[in-house]
């Protein structure tokens, strides 16, 4: 479409992708790790913006030099700027690329081109914009490179870059146009747990001043600022003393932190005055392993500055702002009500997880009676447990006829997403589900070992105990499969058959825990109670009776934290670090990077008790 160059152009932005996309059609690239620009050309002058338009022309005059040089007459370029080390961009070394003038070492991917020579190109779709874009870059030179996409399944382009060490992917719908702010038809797929965060504070290395020991983090959660806990690695010397240098100017007296929603922090413990509290203007990229329960970084690595993003727009990547939204049927009354102080989890918070995971956790609890814990009050507060239809109906669920269990009222079931959010909506937090389905309610096609550990077990002996269970599970030809409690302990739950009867799947397994408790007495109890599992684990064997229930994979948990029960592969077992090593704010950010349901076999497994009911000694 002709059109006249525009003066000022936005960037298009990528939504964090809650997982790879299934269906469509999308253009993949890698996701690099630098510096997004934008380039300008009129008439020969060339200009280069950072995302929130400020010029930077002046800092990179080979780049400005170099597009000059395009046979273009007027157009404007997307891209980003890295610095490549060993072929993988890297953020820091692009950084020092910035600070020391070694402009030489920067390069310029351009992966769109919204403009071109009178014609607006946004309204093209994305495959034609970059296949005219890459036309255009030719004969460009080694300064401006065309990022190129692969023609590969999604997942299979995500490992390898994921085992390559790069940040990730972005993938963009082939027939989108170019739309400025932040769209769902472009998405980004991290494979490392990376963002932005505010820098709040510091201290000197070795309590001295003069060179940065850690930097003191936070991010914003509507216009209150929440500390991130603290980055103490991934610098030199050079690079905390010229930290310091750039940082103390901006000391203060009084942490930023907002008091109200601010918990026991990592830098409380350090000692009085060593704190260095800064105003919240600079922003630094951080890497980390994992958030924990009250959103606070653990094993986090500093990779450089972002002087190219304003403090304030400094969220919580993975949070609620980035979770799919609940159907805009659904009416979510008091969606600030905090249900978990410890965490500042909300009412909405809690929906939008259960809207992001229903995929993943319908499996779990379609056609199978549920029992359902309520916190009106949050987990603080009072808990009541449902199991049946009562006269506030929840919309969605499925109420059974009496006649499927005589004498007891209408049995539940969780069959939609919208039966599973409407249950969130009315104060749902847990959902546990019987070891049947209705349609042969009688015969259980599961068997549920619940470790529960007692106090003063080590969690090393938690995962030593689901091992020795799946050995002699093992022995007795059974597969198993493995989750977390989203509590203090695991699941391990066995597939079977629906032959036998509720009585004779019980008693299998309370002689199959008694068994382990004679046999290994220093780690089992097969007796409830806390007295009787002191020092041990119980393996909860009564869950497997008739009307007994246990947590759903995917459940949240009414408790502190609010973890969730989570789906893993055996071999992720010596890894875990808890039985809630995922909760509400988590465990969808780790699914999304999730290439394989670990318990993909599990419904196809077909076993039976039989043979193991007669070798069990």
């Amino acid at each position: 479409m002709r059109a006249p160059l525009p003066a000022k152009l936005e960037p298009q932005l990528a939504t964090l992708a809650s997982a790879l996309p299934r269906n469509g059609d999308w253009i993949t690239e890698t996701k690099l790790d630098g510096y997004r620009l934008l380039a300008r050309i009129d008439k020969g002058r060339v200009k280069l913006f950072t995302r929130n338009g400020h010029d930077w022309t002046a800092k990179f005059p080979d780049l400005a030099a170099a597009i000059k040089e395009l046979p273009v007459v007027s157009a404007w370029l997307d891209g980003e700027i890295v610095v490549l080390k060993d072929g993988i961009p890297s953020f820091s070394a692009l950084q020092n690329a910035i600070d020391g003038h070694n402009n030489q070492d920067i390069v310029f991917f351009l992966f769109d081109l919204m403009y071109l020579d009178g014609e607006d190109f946004r309204k093209v779709p994305v495959w034609a914009r970059r296949a005219r874009l890459a036309t255009v870059l030719e004969n460009a030179g080694e300064l401006l490179l065309f990022s190129q996409d692969f023609d590969a399944p999604a997942a299979q382009v995500f490992a390898a870059a994921a085992g390559l060490g790069l940040e990730g992917l972005v993938l963009k719908r082939r027939d989108a146009p170019y739309e400025s702010g932040r769209t769902e038809s472009w998405l980004k797929a991290k494979a490392r747990l990376r963002q932005e965060l505010v820098i709040c504070g510091m201290t000197g290395r070795g309590g001295k001043s003069g060179e940065v020991g850690s930097l003191l983090l936070g991010y914003y959660v509507r216009d209150k600022l929440h500390d991130a806990g603290s980055v103490g690695t991934g610098w030199d010397s050079k690079t905390a003393r010229d930290l310091w240098k750039r940082l103390i100017p901006l000391e203060v007296d009084a942490a930023p932190f907002d008091v109200q929603v601010t918990k026991a922090r990592r830098w409380s413990r350090r000692a009085a005055g060593s704190e260095r509290w800064l105003t919240p203007t600079m922003v630094a990229e951080v890497e980390f392993a994992e958030w924990t329960g009250d959103g606070v970084i653990r094993q986090s690595s500093f990779k450089g500055l972002r002087l190219d993003k304003p403090a304030r727009s400094v969220v919580r990547e993975g949070g609620k702002t980035q979770l799919p939204e609940p159907s805009p049927q659904l009416k979510i009354t008091h969606p600030e009500r905090v249900i978990d102080a410890s965490a500042t989890i909300t009412k909405a918070d809690l929906v939008r997880y259960y809207a992001s995971v229903a995929e993943w956790m319908l499996p779990h609890l379609k056609d199978r009676p549920v029992a359902l814990v309520r916190a009106p009050e949050g987990v603080a507060g009072d808990l009541f447990f449902q199991k049946h239809a009562e006269r506030t109906a929840m919309p969605g669920l499925t109420a059974h006829n009496r006649e499927l269990w005589p004498n007891h009222p209408p049995l539940l079931t969780v069959d939609t997403a919208d039966a599973l959010l409407s249950a969130a909506q009315m104060n749902t937090i847990e959902f546990h589900t019987w070891n049947s389905i209705v349609r042969h309610l009688d015969k259980p096609d599961r068997v549920v070992f619940d470790l529960d550990p007692g106090e003063g077990v080590k969690w090393n002996h938690v995962q030593e105990a689901a091992l020795l269970v799946r050995t002699l599970l093992s022995e007795l030809d059974l597969e198993a499969w493995l989750k977390t409690s989203g509590g203090k302990g695991l699941h391990v739950v066995v597939p079977l058959t629906p032959e036998l009867n509720y009585q004779t799947v019980k008693s299998f397994s309370q002689a199959f825990v008694r068994h382990l408790a004679k046999a290994i007495p220093e780690r089992f109890s097969a007796v409830s109670g806390p007295a009787n599992r002191l020092g041990k684990v119980y393996v909860d064997y009564l869950r497997n009776g008739k009307g007994q229930t246990t947590a759903a994979a995917f459940s949240a948990r009414a408790r502190p934290g609010m973890g969730v029960s989570m789906p893993v592969a055996w071999e992720q077992l010596a890894d875990l670090k808890s039985g809630a090593q995922w909760n509400v704010q988590t465990a969808r950010e780790y699914l999304s990077f999730q290439s394989r349901d670990p318990w993909a076999d599990f419904w196809s497994t077909g076993q039976s008790l039989s043979s193991a009911i007669e070798r069990l000694p």
